[in-house]
């Protein structure tokens, strides 16, 4: 297969026992956005819903799946501040774990993010990306994980196509640029940097990158 051929991961297949209580739950209850709900009348139903500020949906219904309602574990969404997705969870009335982070075998620089065989109490001590979690389920038991990733892996993001998912994750992209570039500035005399659109535009996109950040 040539490495130059796009392939965009859409749809995730998860399986319920109740469709309508399903969509009531993504839809009323998450306020994930409804893209489809198409009935043949008879045999056939499919629901599609999207996360805010997801490219991949996941879509259940009749006869789409063979696999057991509550058996899709280990669905991930990542968000930028877990304890702000946390709270808007339980406002929305979901039941959601407190934060843990996972104890991994061997803690390095090439292992970051393993959650591990056990669940530690507390968001990670460090507050390093991708090392924080919480987690909850759906009614038929589907289980849902929310990661905490402010900085990217060396070579996960393409820099010359970086995004956002949402007005927040911008926002707090742009709020640690802010700190980061008046820790420059008193680096640099205090001096007022007419170049800190570049500044900050550079230390946007290698964070997105894992690259080292700029000072």
């Amino acid at each position: 297969m040539s490495s130059n051929l796009d392939l965009k991961l859409e749809i995730v297949i998860i399986p319920v026992s109740d469709i309508d209580r399903a969509k009531q739950f993504y839809g009323d209850k998450l306020g994930w956005r409804l893209d489809a709900d198409y009935d043949n009348g008879s045999d056939f139903r499919v629901i599609q819903f999207t996360p805010p500020g997801s490219a991949c949906s996941v879509i259940f219904g009749r006869n789409v799946t063979a696999a057991a309602p509550g058996s899709a574990q280990g669905l991930y969404l990542i968000v930028s501040d877990l304890a702000a997705a946390r709270k808007d969870l339980l406002t929305r009335g979901v039941p959601v774990t407190e934060v843990f982070h996972g104890e991994a075998a061997h803690d390095g620089p090439d292992e970051p993010y393993l959650f591990g065989r056990i669940r530690v109490a507390g968001p990670d001590p460090e507050h390093r990306s991708y090392r924080s979690f919480v987690s909850f389920q759906d009614p038929d038991g589907n289980g849902w994980l929310l990661q905490e990733i402010t900085t990217r892996l060396p070579g996960r993001i393409d820099s010359a196509a970086t995004s956002f998912a949402s007005v927040a994750d911008l926002a707090g992209s742009l709020r640690r640029a802010a700190a980061a570039h008046g820790q420059h500035e008193a680096r640099t005399g205090g001096k007022y940097d007419e170049n800190w659109p570049d500044w900050y535009a550079e230390y946007m996109v290698r964070e997105q990158d894992g690259k080292d950040l700029p000072r």
